[in-house]
């Protein structure tokens, strides 16, 4: 079982969803990491969102013209993605299982995006399988971007992966580092509780 499952019994996307249409109707950005995403690659390029949640990145990155596919483990979540986007491609599955093939989909995407703690709530141990299986489904020089939390202050649980293990873990999934920021808006790493890393293929 995930951490993530452990944390909220699969239940919490209308939840979820409704958090960050609070927040947009305070008017403030929520769509950082689609920014991010579109600084890196053109618009049309194939996107995994990898923990797609409740879809926010991918729907972003779908009206900016991206070739988009989404997969996640909580239902929850899948559903309030397919009501909001119902015409784009939705798949749930664990990323610790994930296989391009099996679900008929291609494995050359130019870009995979894991935002919103990903990482640091798979199930224990599993951490190194699922960066192998995502760059693993990149095109050689596809892009991957990871932003997660590294403390309790960024975190709903305790920290299950640090920085230097998770760049171990792409090294071995043959990813190359590129670029490591402070938030999704680019700023530079400062050492602080959270990072958004940039590795290649």
């Amino acid at each position: 079982m995930s951490r993530w499952e452990e944390l909220t019994g699969g239940t919490s996307g209308q939840d979820y969803a409704a958090r960050f249409a609070a927040v947009a109707r305070k008017g403030k950005d929520v769509h950082g990491e689609a920014r991010f995403c579109a600084a890196l690659v053109p618009a049309g390029a194939r996107v995994l969102d990898a923990g797609c949640g409740t879809g926010r990145v991918m729907i972003r990155l779908a009206e900016l013209g991206y070739d988009c596919v989404g997969v996640d483990l909580d239902a929850s979540m899948l559903a309030v993605a397919r009501k909001q986007a119902p015409g784009l491609p939705w798949f749930q599955i664990d990323l610790a299982g994930f296989d391009a093939d099996t679900l008929g989909i291609e494995a050359d995407f130019d870009l995979v995006v894991a935002a919103g703690n990903v990482f640091p709530l798979l199930a224990a141990g599993t951490e190194a399988t699922v960066i192998k299986r995502l760059a693993a489904a990149l095109r050689p020089g596809g892009v991957m971007i990871a932003g997660f939390g590294l403390d309790e202050a960024h975190l709903p649980v305790p920290p299950s992966i640090t920085l230097p293990e998770y760049d171990h873990c792409c090294v071995a999934a043959g990813l190359t580092f590129v670029d490591r920021f402070a938030t999704w808006d680019a700023d530079p790493y400062d050492g602080g509780g959270y990072a958004v890393s940039v590795h290649r293929r």
